[in-house]
């Protein structure tokens, strides 16, 4: 029970890498924020981690929104009392050819995957500091390093999610804040959303195959290094970035 009585914040906590995060972080004795959007997802997750006798608690959160943002940590100090750990994990895919995206969807693409980080970390960093330091995890993405056409959107907001991250580890440092990201390749996260649209995804052999490490990621491996790299275990690792995709980045392929 590393994380007993710690507050701890997942913005997109509703489903997918967020919803196994809350839940894990939860089994290990965190006051659980789920920070969502999809106001279907951030309750039943509240209702499941509740329905196992643990705390935690939904606040409907659009992160590229200021206001929104400020109420989510108000919401949090009036139920709690404190932040202690803060998981940016809220995205938006942001797909499409330079040709047909928009502008406007450009835009919201960063406001949602780096504006918004970048927010709740400015809203929050001052409560984590009175609870005497801790620590905050951005999700950035292997797509940081390496591109598939038509991600010119969501590589940028990730790759600013690198640098925003060793800039604001130095930045907090004084305020003893532990900053870090976490970069995903391939985590399954079909069986991880909301129920009404949960369904298990068929992967192949060749799909685990392709993978150094022998198999497809799992929400569940994002969740356990957010959980080590917020950790006393990992008191001296700030402004790293840890890659976890089962070696694709490292693997070199001839086509």
């Amino acid at each position: 029970m590393r994380f007993t009585d710690k507050v701890v914040i997942v913005t997109g906590g509703g489903q997918g890498i967020g919803r196994a995060v809350t839940r894990a972080y939860a089994a290990e004795g965190a006051k659980v924020v789920i920070a969502e959007k999809d106001c279907e997802a951030g309750r039943e997750n509240e209702e499941y981690i509740i329905a196992n006798g643990v705390e935690a608690c939904f606040i409907e959160t659009d992160v590229s929104n200021e206001d929104s943002v400020k109420g989510l940590v108000a919401q949090t100090l009036e139920k709690y009392g404190g932040i202690d750990i803060l998981i940016n994990n809220a995205v938006l895919s942001g797909f499409g050819s330079m040709s047909d995206i928009t502008m406007d969807e450009w835009d919201k693409t960063l406001a949602v995957n780096l504006r918004g980080p970048y927010m709740c970390a400015k809203y929050c960093f001052r409560e984590i500091a009175a609870r005497g330091g801790g620590s905050i995890i951005n999700i950035a993405s292997t797509r940081a390093f390496m591109s598939e056409p038509d991600t010119e959107a969501y590589s940028a907001s990730k790759g600013g999610i690198i640098a925003l991250t060793h800039s604001m580890a130095v930045s907090l440092g004084k305020y003893k804040i532990r900053v870090n990201s976490i970069s995903p390749g391939w985590i399954d996260v079909s069986a991880w959303k909301k129920n009404s649209v949960a369904k298990q995804a068929e992967l192949s052999k060749a799909d685990h195959e392709q993978h150094p490490a022998g198999r497809v990621g799992t929400p569940a491996d994002i969740a356990k290094a957010c959980m080590f790299l917020t950790s006393d275990d990992a008191g001296f690792i700030t402004g790293t970035n840890l890659t976890i995709d089962g070696g694709m980045t490292v693997k070199m392929i001839y086509v």
